[in-house]
């Protein structure tokens, strides 16, 4: 459980980093401006999303040394959110957003679920190699 929570918070984490850098390529949602609250419910569901991906990566032997999957399987989940999005004018962007030829979706949040579930698969793996934690939760540091 203290994996999935880590996971869903540094995901969460990175999300908001990731919308606040990128949201001026937005030109709105659903018509209005992008606010800080959109960016943060925005940010909730990409770490839920990435959670998501992650659990098999956990919990699959088969499927720990793949964790170059964890990209294609973001890019691919991102293009099919960016396409609804777009057609259901949730957001729209603006001139500044690079787009992809062909799928005409923008490039940033086409990667974004794709680059921030493998960091946050590897930062996870990281701490759980490196910080053990005992019964009582105190941190010891290996």
């Amino acid at each position: 459980m203290k994996k999935l929570i880590t996971i869903f918070f540094l995901a969460f984490v990175f999300n908001v980093i990731w919308e606040n850098l990128h949201s001026f390529l937005y030109s709105n949602y659903m018509g209005g401006k992008i606010t800080e609250y959109i960016l943060i419910r925005a940010s909730l569901f990409d770490a839920l999303l990435i959670t998501l991906i992650l659990l098999p990566f956990l919990f699959l032997d088969r499927l720990k040394n793949k964790s170059w999957l964890i990209i294609i399987i973001g890019i691919i989940i991102a293009i099919f959110n960016e396409w609804y999005g777009l057609d259901t004018n949730r957001w729209a962007y603006n001139s500044f957003m690079p787009i992809i030829p062909i799928i005409k979706v923008g490039l940033s949040p086409t990667l974004q679920l794709g680059t921030l579930g493998f960091l946050t698969y590897k930062i996870e793996k990281w701490v759980s190699k490196n910080i053990l934690f005992c019964k009582d939760n105190s941190k010891i540091t290996s």
